[in-house]
């Protein structure tokens, strides 16, 4: 990938780096494990960005 990146490409893919991880210890603890893995969590290996 390029170094110099278009701004809108580099907040898009910091907004992806940023969402990419699992929920907060508390949330879980709160929901009773309910909620123990975050829907949107994404491997960089196996689905690629439309960034």
């Amino acid at each position: 990938m390029a170094r110099n990146k278009p701004l809108g490409k580099k907040l898009r893919l910091g907004a992806a780096l940023k969402s990419n991880r699992n929920p907060p210890v508390w949330v879980v603890a709160k929901t009773k494990r309910r909620v123990t893995r975050s829907p949107t969590r994404r491997h960089w290996r196996r689905v690629k960005l439309k960034a």
